[in-house]
């Protein structure tokens, strides 16, 4: 079985696989440092070794590296690999459980047990553990050994450590440059407060209220098919690229993980850049954004950290580490500024977060409140957790954009899966609040309402959308919405004065919802990748219609008996098989905001997880996983436009104005090593305009 260009999940909230849940890089080609062999060498025969290597060859070495030295996957070998596994309580017998059950990402299964034994023989192999006289066998007491480097016999540090390392001695504060200074200009709180009608993008989602919608119409459904390249920017960094731009004054914004870069929005040339070196471990190393105001701009990390940088100049202002990465939370998403408060949370549900949602000072990230989406003992929510066998339980992450009512302070969270994700026979309750819209004070933290859409999951339905708020008539009477989406592939809207739901609407493959996972194999649509992903759905006012990108990909479930935890590892509680790749789809599905009716449909041969985003001017622009950026007319699904941007599309698309011409930048490349078609492409942002 070869390797799969689908091979390491992004977004999501799932990052399977033997390293990419440890978030490594696969350009880590150290050699291993070599401690003497273990006393109990001999775990496994040249025989078996020699019976992995072949089968490694055939399954894994497209992705890992011939030598396992790496490639699209993270490598078997050298240090990140060593410090991944370097828990004191991590054993041998943990690793070969991870390989087996996640390896290859999504098919383990189609790998014989006794093939599987031999890969980890061979792995061992290859990390210096010498040949013996009896081969390795499924439950052998050696293997409840630490791995030999456990305590940190590599030389490893800073930087050069992955996920899953022991806590490093990380400032819980670093101070900025000699003389930086936030830029005098804005945007300030007035600007950002009428986002809605700004020719500019400086929301994630363009407004507070989420709608990605821009007010401008120079570009139009009559002269769309004009479109042209204005300018290209190459990133030139190998990453997983699912930024969504933000654009003010002239000047556009992007991130990597690592890297916060700005440049001239009409031209494309860099103005400055700003990288930040990673202070403590870090988890799944990728970035959608950046937040805006009063001339900062604030990010989150892989490692736990606020980071603050001047508007003007990229010059670090402050970083503050809010997450604990040796716990497993990481940030993804693109915070929300309002007032004085930095609105953010943690990914990393399968990494069992005890998940929260924070506000921390603009002005030098000290915290001010938080509220737990897994509730402590005590706590409104807590008794419904039921843990009958006592296994460790959470989850509860965020990792896309809030949505926010500035007249009422409501502040709208999408709250993702619990954990373990699967044996919901070993948690049994709502697992409140998980997979839930959570509605909060913005200044107190306090919650006002929540609605569970999602209870009790068992299939990784992570709910991943609370926007856009909208205004909207519902049977004759002139309702507040709230629009959700997620994993599960169904488009709901909500009253926000009732809370009710008004309707339900799939926008990808429905099947076998409603059959609870077991530890019998059961195949379900959407799968564990399906639905919703991290872009959010759109509002047109003048259409009345809501468009939305969805995944449609099945796959087939399994629970465990029993849940094992491991340190720095996913925590999934059971195994996860994707249909092969070419029965996977994707779909744009406008809906009326009034009715929940279809108005109409695209279907793209590959999943959509790229954002989509409206106009006044009657558009509606997304992209594909074959790269294709695309121009629809919003009021029938008409294709006006398509241009190919040389590598897969999964981050932001806007639309702003400069020196009276409107563009649209659109990002392309790599969202992630799995979220890819035949060509990786390279992270780009490519700026169009009508000449």
């Amino acid at each position: 079985m070869k390797c799969r260009r689908f091979v390491a999940i992004g977004v999501s909230s799932l990052a399977v696989g033997l390293l990419v849940t440890a978030g490594l890089s696969a350009s880590d080609t150290s050699p291993l440092t070599q401690p003497q062999p273990p006393a109990d060498a001999g775990l496994y025969t040249a025989a078996q070794a020699a019976r992995g290597k072949a089968v490694y060859e055939d399954a894994c070495a497209a992705c890992h590296g011939a030598t396992l030295t790496g490639g699209a996957a993270p490598a078997l070998t050298g240090r990140k690999f060593e410090a991944s596994w370097s828990h004191p309580k991590v054993t041998l017998d943990d690793m070969l459980f991870v390989q087996r059950t996640t390896m290859p990402p999504r098919a383990a299964s189609a790998v014989a047990p006794d093939d599987h034994v031999a890969v980890f023989a061979y792995v061992l192999q290859m990390n210096g553990y010498p040949a013996g006289d009896a081969p390795l066998r499924l439950g052998a007491p050696a293997l409840l050994q630490a791995p030999r480097w456990a305590g940190g016999s590599a030389s490893t540090s800073g930087s050069d450590l992955g996920a899953g390392t022991l806590a490093t001695a990380a400032p819980d504060f670093v101070t900025g440059e000699e003389g930086a200074a936030p830029a005098s200009t804005g945007p300030d709180q007035a600007a950002l407060d009428a986002a809605a009608g700004s020719t500019d993008w400086p929301i994630y989602t363009h407004d507070y209220a989420g709608t990605r919608h821009s007010p401008l119409d120079q570009i139009n459904a009559a002269n769309a098919a004009r479109l042209v390249p204005a300018c290209v920017f190459q990133v030139g960094e190998r990453d997983n690229f699912q930024t969504g731009p933000l654009v003010y004054r002239g000047t556009m914004y992007i991130t990597t993980w690592a890297s916060t870069i700005a440049i001239d929005a009409a031209t494309c040339r860099p103005k400055w850049r700003h990288r930040w070196e990673p202070r403590a471990d870090t988890v799944w190393e990728r970035n959608r954004g950046v937040a805006l105001k009063d001339g900062r701009l604030v990010r989150g990390t892989p490692d736990g950290y606020l980071v603050a940088l001047s508007a003007d100049t990229g010059a670090l202002l402050w970083a503050r580490r809010v997450a604990r990465a040796e716990d497993g939370e990481t940030f993804t998403m693109a915070p929300l500024v309002y007032d004085d408060l930095v609105l953010i949370g943690p990914a990393g549900s399968e990494n069992n977060i005890q998940g929260w949602v924070g506000a921390f000072r603009l002005s030098d990230g000290t915290p001010v409140w938080r509220f737990n989406t897994v509730p402590k003992a005590g706590e409104p929510g807590y008794e419904t957790w039921q843990n009958p066998k006592g296994i460790p339980m959470g989850g509860g992450a965020v990792w896309t954009s809030f949505s926010l009512d500035t007249a009422t302070g409501d502040l709208h969270v999408p709250v993702t899966n619990p954990a373990p994700d699967l044996p919901v026979h070993l948690r049994k309750g709502d697992n409140l609040f998980t997979n839930a819209i959570v509605t909060l004070d913005v200044r107190t933290g306090k919650r006002r309402w929540h609605r569970s859409l999602v209870p009790n999951d068992s299939h990784d339905w992570d709910l991943t959308h609370a926007s856009p708020l909208i205004d909207a008539t519902i049977n004759g009477k002139p309702s507040r919405l709230v629009v959700t989406a997620g994993k599960d592939g169904i488009l709901r809207t909500l009253d926000r004065a009732t809370q009710e739901v008004l309707y339900e609407t799939p926008v990808t493959t429905i099947e076998n919802a409603d059959v609870p996972i077991t530890t019998t194999p059961t195949r379900a649509c959407p799968g564990v990748l399906g639905g919703v992903e991290w872009s959010d759905p759109a509002y047109n006012p003048a259409t009345n219609l809501v468009y939305v990108p969805a995944v449609d990909w099945c796959t087939t479930f399994t629970a465990f008996d029993e849940a094992r935890f491991i340190p720095g590892k996913n925590y999934m509680g059971g195994t996860v098989d994707l249909d092969p790749p070419d029965k996977s789809q994707g779909w744009l599905t406008a809906v009326n905001a009034s009715t929940g009716a279809v108005a109409w449909k695209y279907r793209s041969p590959r999943p959509m997880v790229a954002s989509v985003t409206t106009t006044a001017g009657n558009l509606l622009m997304t992209g594909e996983l074959t790269g294709d950026f695309l121009v629809f007319d919003a009021r029938n699904g008409r294709e006006l436009y398509r241009f190919h941007t040389g590598g897969p599309m999964g981050g932001g698309i806007v639309t702003y104005a400069v020196g009276g011409t409107q563009y649209i930048a659109a990002t392309s490349g790599s969202p992630s090593n799995f979220w890819v078609d035949q060509f990786a492409g390279a992270p780009t942002v490519v700026v169009f305009k009508v000449p």
